[in-house]
C-alpha cells in the first residue's frame, strides 16, 4: 500500500483523465496492488508517463523542482 510520503504534494496524477487532488484516493486503489505494481507506480511517480494498473490509466506529471534552471 503507498504512503502519504510516497506521493509529493507537486507531483499531478490522473486517473482516468480526471486530476486526483485527495492522495487517500491512490492510498485505497493501492490496497489491492501487487508489490511489482506498487514499486511500478512508486518509479512512475518520480518520472512520470503514462500506464494502467489494475484497469485504470493513469498519467503522472513529476515535481519539476529538481530540474535545472536554464
Amino acid at each position: 500500500m503507498l504512503s502519504k510520503q510516497s506521493i509529493r504534494g507537486t507531483t499531478k496524477v490522473f486517473m482516468n483523465k480526471e486530476l486526483i487532488t485527495d492522495k487517500e484516493i491512490l492510498i485505497k486503489e493501492s490496497e489491492s496492488w501487487t508489490e511489482p505494481q506498487l514499486n511500478f507506480f512508486k518509479k512512475m511517480i518520480r518520472q512520470g508517463g503514462n500506464f494502467s494498473i489494475g484497469g485504470r490509466k493513469y498519467f503522472i506529471i513529476p515535481n519539476d523542482s529538481n530540474k535545472p534552471v536554464k
